[in-house]
């Protein structure tokens, strides 16, 4: 109880202290919380914590930011970002994926290594962009949904993604992964658990359909009849409550059957998005919202590992600066096709020209080569 209650404490006095002085310095409450990460993870070394492990949990607060965007887009607005979401974002991703391949090859990667690394990295983070969007209020501009399309095509692209990668895997690096999961499976006292273990193909489609249409459904049809009855006690927790437990189980379903969790809630919220209780649904969950992210963003500071970057300062510099450059010049051609002007095309292109979460994976890759 006493850890607890320090490691909680440490975290606040972090956030607390760090953000307002970013905020008023004009760098962002993103960039506030990374830093202060940053300052305590000496902190959090010498207390033994677990920072992957928060971070796994924290992670509710990117499903919960997409959930509320998604009770702010009915469908119809939905289908108005068709022609950017299959075009800009698809566009997006293929274009950054054969840049990155090309140069992958020219530095003599293998190519179907260099593709998966280009497939990694077309990805932006979703967290970042639209909590600084959002911040900025900048979302409603025409590069801030913009830039929104993007980052849902990016994550619907995830899914065959997932599926494509490991196609592309090298006989060295089958045997080097294969021998990672036995000994993570060794040293673990609990697996994941899965809907889909053991099911032919067709049967891993059926059961993926049946959990959006369980979402969907669900959304439709049963969520205002259970806030209606739950209005009759007259108790705000109980929304709260309510609140949490269909996102954390939508959440759930998505996870069982391999979906990424935070485009499932945010099709759960496009459902809801025309609910009588849509404001009250936003108003409960955005605390908690505020404060997962908050921890995330402090998590990822934390994790930085600073021997590594001092290491390889110059060489992850200048791939760094070169990622920047592919996608910031992809997302300028593409958003000059697609007409985007002025600030929104420079905001479209910055704002998604970094590397998303899903880059971690493949650095960790390095460490599980024999």
């Amino acid at each position: 109880m006493t850890d607890a209650l320090l490691l909680t404490f440490v975290f606040l006095v972090a956030g607390v202290i760090s953000v307002p002085i970013a905020s008023r310095l004009g760098l962002g409450s993103v960039l506030g919380y990374l830093l202060a990460g940053v300052i305590i993870s000496p902190l959090l070394a010498i207390l033994s914590v677990d920072i992957h492990s928060i971070q796994h949990f924290a992670e509710l607060g990117v499903v919960l930011m997409l959930f509320i965007v998604g009770l702010e887009l009915n469908p119809k607005k939905l289908w108005d970002l068709k022609s950017k979401l299959i075009g800009l974002g698809g566009g997006q991703v293929a274009l950054t994926a054969l840049c990155v391949m090309g140069l992958g090859v020219l530095l003599d990667q293998e190519w179907r290594t260099s593709l998966a690394i280009g497939l990694v990295l077309a990805l932006s983070s979703t967290a970042i962009v639209i909590q600084t969007l959002t911040e900025k209020g900048l979302m409603k501009s025409d590069g801030g949904q913009s830039s929104f399309a993007v980052l849902l095509a990016q994550d619907i692209v995830v899914i065959p993604m997932l599926a494509f990668i490991p196609l592309l895997a090298t006989p060295e690096l089958i045997d080097a992964v294969s021998h990672t999961a036995k000994a993570l499976h060794d040293t673990t006292s609990t697996d994941n658990v899965s809907l889909l273990s053991g099911l032919e193909a067709w049967q891993t489609t059926l059961v993926t359909f049946g959990a959006i249409a369980i979402v969907v459904l669900g959304g439709s049809f049963l969520v205002t009849p259970i806030f209606r009855f739950i209005a009759v006690a007259e108790l705000r927790e109980l929304f709260t409550a309510a609140a949490l437990m269909f996102v954390i189980g939508t959440t759930l379903l998505m996870s069982l059957v391999g979906l990424s969790p935070a485009l499932g809630t945010f099709l759960a919220g496009v459902v809801l998005a025309n609910s009588p209780y849509r404001h009250e649904l936003e108003s409960d969950i955005a605390p908690f919202k505020g404060l997962l992210l908050g921890l995330f963003f402090m998590t990822v500071g934390a994790g930085i590992n600073f021997t590594l970057l001092f290491h390889h300062f110059f060489s992850i510099l200048g791939l760094t600066v070169g990622l920047i450059l592919v996608k910031a010049t992809t997302l300028l051609l593409l958003g000059w096709f697609f007409n985007i002007r002025g600030s929104n095309k420079w905001l479209l292109a910055l704002g998604l020209a970094q590397a998303g979460n899903l880059g971690l994976f493949w650095c960790l890759l390095p460490s599980v080569m024999p």
